[in-house]
């Protein structure tokens, strides 16, 4: 375990604030979240100096861990849960695995029970999934169908991933560029941009229990139902990583997601970053550096900003804005439809699709009523009323025990829909019946969970703005839908002088990725005349 790990990310401050004030530093970056620690890491690797200044008391943002239970022996990762996108470059240039990452794929990575007690798995092996199908009873033709609308995004994931060029790396490309590394086909094309999940299902398959079992990857954090435009794009964004070398598959990280950060904060630190917890900004001064809660100033060339538009609009308060660049951030879209259930366990619930089996604890869990029905529940949330109708379920300690007393378990939920303003009520008010909604869900396939549930946590958008930070309570940043995708996404560079994004709103995409600071590292130093350091 790494020194950061060690400290659970509570890094506190290296000096007075007075004496970092004191300096006169080459880049602060706004926002120790794993893509500024990211950022920080490879400036100071190519010999800057580089000063982290992150306002809560632990870093890794998002991606972090907390003691939110009453038994302070569990440790949970409260917004981000799973990794499968965090990209292999910076894994390998930041020595993230010689800092004690490790990591486990999921298997299956998709599992998904029924009301009538039958089951979907999607395995790591193939022909387990042909099985599966097989005993579901699915005709020859969904079969065929189910296999070619995953090679379908697996296609698109070569193109886009291994081609010519890597398109997360570096600033989007075009859509002209896009439309010719998808070779002009147009369902490829509608794919990235236009096609609705429920549609692109619908092209492929007959079976009714696949369509409910794969829509969810396309509204995963989305303020929409499977049916709005787009929606396709978004099961594309996760399906563009290539975990472990095993493609695009998910998986756990030992100890839980702040690991994560806590590897690239300590890759950091050993490059020459400091590192400063507890050290709110209030404004960021172009051209001078920021400005503290407290009113000190500490003088920066660059300013490289990991936190969201909004909060960076903020930020830069009265500074003089290109008009159009104002504008762009005033129209960033962070509605988000989730909700978080952290819960801590006795045991594990007993499926009713899987009797006596401890392996769905090594899935990813999808529950719903169906496609329909979470349409409709996205329609009721849009109305202002929570519905919670679906639900992917983590269960840490399914593969990693380390961060929960003996024998006990962590079960997280990444739920939808629910509203950041509910109309009959508040989130306080409310939490009760999300809650139980939670539990609900899950009982309607393990009817012993609350048997089984100890304590429990439930984050509305408004709690995760005000625990995280992130406006609106969107875990990406910013809604990944098409408009805001490649070019629609915000570069790392910006109209004002010597101010960067780096946070999950710029290119490639929202989620555990880590491009998004290499990004932000490397088109400041080509600013500099500096080539990106790389190893």
């Amino acid at each position: 375990m790494n020194p950061v790990a060690e400290q659970f990310g509570e890094v506190g401050l290296p000096a007075p604030l007075s004496e970092l004030a004191g300096r006169d530093w080459d880049a602060i970056v706004v926002g120790g979240g794993h893509n500024g620690l990211t950022a920080a890491a490879y400036l100071a690797k190519a010999g800057r100096s580089v000063l982290v200044l992150e306002r809560r008391e632990r870093l890794g943002g998002a991606c972090t861990l907390e003691r939110p239970f009453a038994d302070q022996r569990f440790e949970v990762s409260p917004c981000a849960y799973v990794v499968g996108l965090l990209d292999e470059l910076v894994m390998k240039e930041l020595g993230l695995r010689e800092r004690g990452l490790k990591f486990f794929v999921a298997d299956p990575n998709l599992w998904v029970p029924f009301d009538d007690g039958t089951s979907f798995g999607q395995w790591l092996d193939d022909d387990h999934t042909q099985r599966d199908l097989e005993a579901m009873g699915v005709s020859k033709k969904d079969i065929d169908g189910y296999w070619a609308y995953e090679h379908l995004f697996d296609d698109v994931r070569k193109k886009l991933r291994t081609g010519p060029r890597d398109t997360w790396v570096g600033e989007s490309p075009t859509r002209e560029e896009i439309e010719a590394l998808l070779g002009g086909s147009q369902e490829l094309i509608d794919l990235v941009y236009t096609a609705s999940i429920a549609d692109v299902l619908d092209e492929y398959l007959d079976d009714q229990r696949l369509k409910d079992a794969l829509f969810g990857q396309g509204v995963i954090g989305t303020w929409g139902g499977p049916r709005e435009p787009g929606t396709a794009s978004i099961k594309l964004m996760h399906y563009q990583g290539d975990f472990e070398g095993q493609g695009p598959v998910w998986g756990y990280v030992e100890g839980g997601m702040g690991m994560v950060s806590f590897a690239i904060a300590d890759a950091a630190q050993e490059a020459g970053a400091t590192l400063a917890c507890g050290v709110p900004v209030e404004r960021i001064i172009p051209g001078e550096g920021v400005e503290t809660e407290d009113g000190t100033l500490i003088r920066a060339t660059s300013v490289v900003c990991n936190a969201d538009p909004k909060v960076a609009l903020r930020l830069l308060g009265d500074a003089e804005i290109d008009a159009d660049y104002k504008a762009r951030l005033e129209a960033w879209k962070v509605r988000s439809p989730v909700v978080k259930f952290n819960a801590s366990l006795s045991r594990l619930p007993n499926w009713t699709a899987a009797p006596g089996e401890s392996w769905p604890a090594q899935a990813t869990i999808d529950l719903t009523a169906g496609l329909e029905a979470s349409q409709k529940a996205f329609e009721t949330c849009a109305a202002g009323e929570p519905a919670v109708g679906f639900g992917e379920i983590y269960i840490q300690t399914g593969y990693d025990p380390t961060p929960a007393p003996p024998d006990k378990h962590l079960l997280a939920v990444f739920g939808q829909y629910a509203p950041y303003d509910i109309a009959d009520g508040d989130w306080d008010s409310r939490r009760k019946d999300v809650e139980k909604q939670f539990v609900d869900l899950i009982s309607r396939f393990a009817p012993d969970f609350p048997d089984c549930l100890e304590e429990s946590e439930v984050l509305g958008p408004p709690d995760i703005e005000r625990r995280i930070g992130l406006t609106g309570g969107n875990i990406f940043q910013g809604e990944v839908t098409p408009d805001q995708m490649w070019e629609g996404r915000l570069p790392s560079r910006t109209p004002v002088p010597g101010l960067y994004m780096c946070g999950a709103a710029t290119h490639p995409a929202g989620s555990v990725i880590a491009l998004n600071g290499r990004n932000a590292a490397t088109a400041l130093l080509a600013d500099l005349g500096e080539p990106a350091v790389t190893a």
